[in-house]
């Protein structure tokens, strides 16, 4: 009996040993630590008003990513949704289409900021080569490996960008406009193409998206484009209920189709890299 137990004792010993000799072998996981800083560039003689996030316990250059903000201007929002692409691997650069920071209270002045960008392609796309210029060179970034993501104006704004030839690996585009400010030539796009759309949006027509996919599929697009049942415009956007409330808009949040295409953008980022 007295050797039984020796023998348990002994075997137990092994085991607590063994477990605490991996426990030291394992290297611990690395502590993600973004970085947030405000950054300005300019656009001529406009100051452009940005937010540059990336994780600073990585090693090494990496794909960096433009955001590209709401027709509400460049908000928490947008800066939230750049915090995520860095705690991803990236350095994300949430951009400033109106300049100097400008935001919109009220959607008439949302819809002012917008259309004055929307409707000059060329000054537009000055301000978006602005912003792509500081991600490239920010120290950790790759500059052959760029991409970006815009939320509704947003979506419009890098939609437009790759119809005018901007070097980028690929867009996606969430709730986002669909209309060309200069319709895409045959054979003129290079970069992939993710469009997230809400099913159930109003504010986007079947005749748009037919449109769209017809210049996408006679420019030879690689284009993926995916709806999600229910979803109404905006859906991404928490904030997105009570603005509608408050200013009588069909705009609603949707946290499945906000989680399901958040997912699709990372899977389409991991395979565009």
């Amino acid at each position: 009996m007295r050797q039984y137990m020796y023998m348990v004792c002994f075997l137990s010993a092994l085991v607590i040993f063994s477990a605490c000799k991996k426990g030291e072998d394992k290297k611990p996981e690395p502590v993600s630590k973004v970085v947030g800083k405000e950054v300005e560039y300019k656009d001529g003689n406009t100051v452009l008003k940005g937010y540059m996030a990336y994780d600073s316990s990585l090693q090494g250059k990496r794909p960096g990513i433009l955001v590209v903000h709401e027709w509400w201007g460049h908000n928490d929002y947008a800066r939230k949704r750049a915090n995520m692409l860095a705690e991803m691997g990236y350095t994300a650069l949430a951009v400033d289409m109106y300049g100097d920071g400008k935001q919109a209270n009220h959607p008439d002045d949302a819809k002012k900021f917008a259309s004055e960008v929307m409707k000059n392609m060329d000054s537009a796309k000055k301000r978006f080569l602005a912003a792509l210029d500081i991600l490239k060179k920010h120290e950790t970034v790759d500059g052959g490996k760029i991409a970006a993501i815009g939320y509704c104006f947003g979506g419009g704004v890098v939609l437009n960008m790759v119809r005018m030839g901007v070097d980028l690996k690929g867009v996606a585009s969430f709730h986002g406009t669909l209309g060309a400010g200069q319709p895409a030539k045959p054979g003129s796009i290079k970069a992939k193409i993710l469009v997230c759309n809400g099913d159930d949006d109003k504010m986007t027509t079947k005749d748009q998206i037919d449109k769209f996919k017809d210049e996408m599929k006679k420019a030879g697009a690689p284009l993926t484009f995916i709806s999600y049942p229910g979803a109404k415009h905006a859906f991404t956007n928490p904030d997105a209920d009570a603005l509608g409330a408050k200013f009588k808009l069909p705009l609603g949040y949707n946290a499945e189709a906000d989680k399901k295409s958040w997912a699709d953008m990372q899977k389409f980022m991991k395979e565009l890299f």
